[in-house]
């Protein structure tokens, strides 16, 4: 694999699902499911599900921005309400962010039952209970949106959880792996210091609702 000093290490999401799928292909899996995370998530678990012979879902979390600052995911809401928050972050921001952050996540749990409810009315869930489910994002930077994830499948019971994702900081990594959010965490380029996801792509185009649609459809 290309160091990431001589330029990015990922044509674009595709490629980049294709390399993480044959590589998760030398282990064993039983009955296995994969979900992408929304939206793009979905094009690398597309990859991924193809190698792996496995069903495609898709799992919806959304990012909750500080303020000011929506770039900057300090926490994540799922469709239920599950929510996760980034306590170093909330520990910067200080006690005068908490209207903003909770009319955030109100917002946002709101739009991700909206997505959800169109992707569901195209590809209904495929059960996890008993199977192995990798679910699978883009990158991996601060966790806390693959967390509140991880937690509503473990909820699902599966067999297995493992997060596979082809770029993520690795103390992150680590931190899912040693308080168990999931039983393993594959990482195909695992730096110290990650910088922004979208550096290790030559590609990192915006993934539309019509393209996860698309590639559920596909996969059905």
């Amino acid at each position: 694999m290309a160091e990431h000093e001589h330029g990015p290490v990922f044509a674009d999401r595709v490629e980049a699902g294709e390399r993480l799928g044959a590589h998760l292909r030398r282990r064993t899996w039983s009955d296995p499911v994969v979900l992408g995370l929304a939206r793009g998530g979905v094009p690398v678990a597309a990859a991924v599900a193809a190698a792996l012979g496995a069903p495609l879902d898709v799992a919806v979390t959304r990012k909750i921005g500080a303020p000011g600052r929506p770039e900057w995911g300090v926490g994540a809401v799922a469709a239920d309400g599950s929510v996760g928050w980034d306590a170093a972050a909330l520990r910067r921001l200080g006690s005068a962010a908490a209207a903003h952050l909770a009319e955030e996540a109100s917002r946002q749990r709101a739009e991700a039952g909206r997505q959800l409810r169109r992707y569901r009315a195209v590809a209904p869930a495929v059960p996890v209970e008993d199977r192995d489910a990798v679910l699978v994002d883009d990158g991996l930077a601060t966790g806390v949106t693959a967390r509140v994830a991880l937690g509503r499948l473990r909820a699902a019971r599966p067999r297995l959880l493992v997060l596979a994702v082809p770029v993520g900081r690795a103390a992150t990594a680590a931190a899912l792996r040693s308080d168990e959010a999931a039983d393993d965490v594959v990482v195909l380029a695992a730096p110290t210091v990650l910088g922004a996801v979208s550096c290790w792509y030559h590609d990192f185009g915006q993934t539309t609702e019509a393209e996860v649609l698309s590639a559920l459809t596909r996969a059905r």
